[in-house]
């Protein structure tokens, strides 16, 4: 068993919170299982990262960070320089995951079903009589978690002023057709042929859509475990799940969100970091299968490897 462990959390994405809270429920779980265990508050300097990380003296990094930077596969790159093990997927998945249309496009290809999208620039919504997709639609930036900056534009709904005014996206945003119906989830353990999905969870809330607040907030939604399916639908959210995350090449722990319109099922994205908070929903599955949160975490602390 590696002994020495340094969590990862923080950071400067606009998921610090929710990282600083799965970080902090990581360590004190693999304290529990008898680890070493370092916390480490990332800077942006990547110099005074490699020096705060160097002086914590990890054999294994477990990557508690959430959005830019601890998901996009740059601290995974620099992991990998160092040749240190590090928990999740290695830079080329994290970063395939990250950013949607490449994320959409290893899926199609795959011949996993995604919505249709457009991508576009900042004058998208300057022509008030224009909009790039018919609606319903969904606004969201392509590299960003946590349905940060996430906006549904419905029939009879109004569109964000502030998109034609203050553009919140940066050079390139996505619009996405919306698929109605129901909100499914599923974690999947493992790497390549041996991926296996944990359980299926449906999730509702009464904020239109699960929106950062809905996912982080106590009883902003409600977790339906295990989700009331089919069976061959079940069956079929499973192995999409399973065959996006083998699309991405992940490994350690994924979480596919799904959509089910009808019998229809969508894949919209992978996480390759899910939240690790008390409302989170891997951790919810895991024990769902009889693992429970710390057994979860020393898996991963012992299946974390590098590409260095």
């Amino acid at each position: 068993m590696s002994r020495r462990v340094t969590v990862l959390m923080g950071g400067y994405s606009a998921e610090r919170d929710v990282s600083l809270n799965s970080g902090a429920a990581a360590a004190k779980a693999l304290t529990a299982e008898g680890y070493t265990v370092a916390t480490l508050d990332v800077p942006r300097d990547p110099v005074a990262f490699v020096t705060a990380l160097r002086e914590t003296g990890p054999e294994v990094v477990f990557n508690a960070l959430h959005g830019r930077f601890g998901e996009d596969g740059r601290i995974q790159g620099i992991l990998d320089i160092l040749g240190l093990p590090y928990t999740h997927s290695g830079a080329l998945a994290s970063a395939m995951a990250m950013d949607k249309p490449t994320a959409k496009a290893a899926f199609a290809a795959a011949g996993i079903p995604v919505a249709a999208d457009v991508i576009v620039g900042p004058d998208a919504f300057a022509d008030p009589q224009a909009e790039p997709m018919a609606r319903p639609y969904v606004i969201k930036p392509l590299n960003e978690g946590s349905s940060v900056d996430v906006y549904v534009v419905l029939e009879d709904s109004n569109l964000p002023e502030h998109l034609r005014t203050d553009w919140p996206f940066g050079r390139r945003a996505m619009v996405e057709q919306f698929i109605p119906g129901r909100e499914l989830t599923v974690s999947v353990m493992g790497e390549g042929a041996e991926a296996r999905p944990m359980a299926i969870t449906e999730i509702t809330t009464r904020r239109g859509f699960y929106d950062y607040d809905a996912k982080y907030v106590t009883g902003g939604s409600r977790h339906i475990l295990p989700a009331d399916l089919p069976e061959g639908i079940a069956a079929r959210c499973l192995d999409l799940s399973a065959r996006a995350h083998r699309a991405l090449g992940c490994r350690g722990v994924s979480r596919a969100d799904l959509r089910l319109d009808g019998e229809a099922l969508y894949v919209l994205e992978v996480n390759t970091q899910p939240g690790m908070t008390a409302t989170s929903l891997v951790p919810e599955q895991a024990a769902h299968v009889g693992i429970p949160f710390p057994a979860l975490c020393a898996w991963m602390v012992e299946a974390a490897t590098c590409d260095g």
